[in-house]
């Protein structure tokens, strides 16, 4: 993405920064689709199976979106774990979210081989640099028969849906962003947001890269 950084290298460090400096508007953001992401984190997270009793790690988990809902899932009997590469995201996870957090990369886990029963990111993977050897990672710290849960967004594929996603995405959300925060950062990573979205793999290049690296029915 030239717009922000012009070579790979680049993108973690500008990324980390991005989100350092939003991070006391990201909630601002959520609270613009009036919280609905919240709840459809937790039906989905239920649809794919995760029960009270179970361990969870939220990769990147910003404000704690998904590491909520799944803490009311897994409840007392079970745990949620969150690790994040932003400390400012970290610190608004705090607030809300009252399980071990640490820092750290989808690329590289801070923790031990076979001890989740569930990993998952919600709206990051389009951040990783490289994604069968972050999918190798979660692969390695969860125990065998967990499971991956993945939320990523993408573009319609017709051309009306392509226009009327841009339309909304890439104009009326940081216009909104910026009125309700009067931050300029937090426009700007509405902007990232909506490139990110565009330019994302397609989903069968995720699949595909699940499956290298050892998945089984994705």
């Amino acid at each position: 993405l030239d717009r922000y950084y012009d070579d790979d290298a680049k993108r973690s460090r500008y990324v980390i920064d991005l989100f350092n400096q939003t991070a006391q508007h990201y909630n601002t953001i959520e609270a613009l689709f009036l919280n609905g992401g919240l709840l459809y984190r937790r039906l989905s997270l239920q649809h794919a199976g995760l029960r009270p009793g179970m361990k969870v790690l939220d990769v990147a988990i910003g404000t704690a979106a998904v590491a909520r809902g799944a803490a009311r899932i897994v409840g007392p009997e079970g745990r949620v774990f969150g690790v994040d590469p932003s400390i400012g995201m970290l610190g608004q996870a705090r607030r809300v979210f009252h399980g071990p957090l640490t820092r750290g990369v989808a690329e590289s886990l801070p923790f031990a081989s076979d001890h989740f029963d569930f990993v998952t990111m919600g709206i990051a993977l389009r951040h990783v640099s490289d994604l069968v050897a972050t999918f190798r990672e979660y692969l390695r710290v969860l125990r065998p028969g967990g499971k991956l849960w993945i939320l990523e967004g993408h573009v319609p594929r017709s051309a009306l849906g392509h226009k009327l996603t841009r339309f909304v995405w890439a104009r009326v959300i940081p216009g909104m962003t910026l009125l309700s925060t009067r931050s300029r950062e937090a426009k700007l990573l509405m902007d990232y947001y909506w490139d990110t979205v565009e330019q994302c793999v397609p989903p069968e290049a995720i699949l595909a890269a699940m499956k290298e690296a050892g998945f089984e029915q994705t």
